[in-house]
């Protein structure tokens, strides 16, 4: 339910492609401009003490907020359905975030195996030292994971697919386990965006994403976002203002921008990246496709169940060769660009390797690993690039 596209009243009922163009837009506020203007600044003038003394003003501190950051705050909790919405600098600190908001000393928290590394580098280092306890779990544990609660586990957290592995969790089960302990769940959903998966929706707590990927789009934005129930909105809000996170007016607008093509840019990800791991199936150096989306992926089932869609994110394991013939692989694609990052209009390949980090189970995948994202290219040019990728990878 959004308002309406004139004067920014009248709740209405629309599908979720028309939200992404209507939410957070109230443009007769700023003179018929479309767009919310970027509003820069720190200082934020009152024009009595008492307000000013008071805090009674709407806007009382460019850290605080601006009428841009409310602009994306308001649209992203239009599409999440939580209670409220912070935004911060980068995905990371949404994660880090989330997590600060529901633990103290002496807790305890279980973390899916497979999740992002910096969400594990931070469980070992920053939360570590802050006395709470980290227990690593197996993504596709499911309902099982209820042996693995303690007195203290205050929190889940959870990420669908996993960010290089990709296995599929199945979040009713994890969650209904969690309540039953009394544990707030967690999710970072980067992956599928509240397009295609809505976490409040399946009873988590809270939801995250890194802004940085599908929601700029641009690969030119760093933004992270957190979404909350009203159990945990007044918590997470109060932490996120003690912490002084906000992220930059440029980030926020571009962020505003890109989430207005954000339905038909996913819906062209998913398209290719389909089209290429069901032909990456059958080349005779890949041994398996990791891709929920994809038929006979050990995910597909719950994927199927659960999400309205998938992104054009996943891994290959090519069967055994040498590291020289995966970088000959790799380093000749003419349109994959070799970086961190993903969700931009273009598409990337890495080599990856989850045995040295992996503490809940065993990375054997046998065989070298690479992760592909799928941008907005024409997937015969793709295609055929990877065509020759192969080709290099034979002869090496």
């Amino acid at each position: 339910m959004v308002k309406s596209k004139k004067d920014g009243t009248g709740p209405r009922n629309f599908r979720i492609a028309t939200d992404v163009v209507l939410a957070g837009r109230a443009p007769f506020k700023f003179e018929g401009f479309v767009n919310t203007p970027i509003f820069r600044g720190s200082t934020v003038l009152s024009p009595t003490v008492d307000q000013f003394l008071g805090h009674k003003g709407r806007y009382v501190y460019g850290r605080r907020g601006t009428p841009t950051t409310d602009a994306l705050a308001e649209a992203l909790t239009q599409l999440e359905g939580g209670a409220g919405v912070v935004l911060t600098p980068s995905g990371l600190s949404a994660i880090t975030t989330a997590i600060l908001s529901v633990v103290k000393t002496g807790d305890h928290v279980l973390v899916t195996d497979s999740a992002y590394n910096p969400t594990r580098n931070f469980c070992n280092t920053a939360l570590a030292k802050l006395g709470v306890e980290t227990t690593y779990y197996d993504p596709v544990i499911g309902s099982g994971i209820e042996t693995l609660f303690k007195p203290n586990t205050r929190a889940v957290f959870l990420e669908a697919p996993g960010s290089l592995s990709f296995e599929m969790q199945d979040v009713p089960a994890i969650v209904a386990a969690a309540q039953k302990h009394g544990a707030a769940t967690i999710m970072d959903n980067t992956w599928a965006t509240p397009i295609y998966f809505r976490p409040h929706e399946f009873g988590v707590d809270l939801s995250l994403e890194a802004g940085t990927k599908y929601l700029g789009g641009h690969a030119d934005a760093n933004l992270g976002w957190i979404s909350a129930t009203e159990q945990y909105w007044p918590q997470l809000k109060d932490l996120h203002g003690t912490l002084g996170l906000c992220p930059g007016p440029e980030d926020v607008f571009l962020s505003l921008r890109g989430l207005r093509t954000l339905a038909v840019r996913l819906e062209r990800h998913m398209t290719s990246g389909l089209k290429i791991a069901r032909w990456l199936k059958t080349r005779p150096k890949v041994a398996r496709v990791l891709y929920a989306a994809l038929e006979g992926d050990p995910g597909h089932a719950i994927w199927k169940r659960d999400f309205k869609g998938a992104s054009g994110l996943f891994s290959i394991v090519l069967k055994p060769c040498s590291p020289e013939a995966v970088a000959a692989f790799v380093e000749g694609l003419e349109l994959f660009g070799i970086g961190a990052s993903w969700g931009g209009f273009e598409s990337l390949a890495i080599p990856f390797d989850c045995s040295k980090v992996r503490t809940a189970t065993k990375w054997q995948p046998g065989g070298p690993t690479v992760r592909f994202h799928i941008g907005l290219e024409d997937p015969e040019d793709l295609i055929a690039d990877l065509e020759r990728g192969f080709a290099r990878l034979n002869s090496n």
